[in-house]
């Protein structure tokens, strides 16, 4: 298949293929005569992998890890459960900055009443310009 047919089959954009490919997370395509990329089935598994682990919003270096996991299946499990754990604690760390981040917007948007106000009069204006 095409690269069109594979972006189309995992839902993804043709530049999408492209840069993992450049990324190295999907193998080279073979060159047909034409010179034309010709793809898979197993670049369809691996994209919609890829596509899946990004998802979850996993870096390139976890999945690419992950991979490396999934290509030396011998390998032990308890690597893709460290590199799991791992991930599950910056998600929760981002949620705590985020609930953070909401609670400093909430008190900013707090410095103005409800009925609209010149801006020079703008509480949420003054705080932020430091007054």
């Amino acid at each position: 298949m095409k690269i069109g047919e594979l972006a189309q089959l995992a839902a993804a954009s043709v530049a999408t293929v492209r840069y993992y490919e450049q990324e190295g997370l999907l193998p080279p395509a073979a060159r047909l005569d034409n010179n034309y990329r010709h793809y898979g089935a197993a670049h369809v598994e691996r994209l919609q992998f890829i596509l899946r682990c990004r998802s979850l919003d996993m870096s390139l270096t976890e999945i690419r890890s992950l991979l490396a996991h999934k290509d030396q299946p011998q390998g032990a499990c308890a690597d893709t459960h460290a590199l799991l754990d791992r991930h599950i604690a910056l998600v929760q760390e981002r949620m705590a900055q985020l609930q953070s981040l909401a609670v400093q917007l909430q008190s900013l948007r707090a410095q103005c009443g409800q009925s609209p106000a010149d801006a020079t009069a703008c509480g949420i204006l003054q705080q932020l310009d430091g007054a």
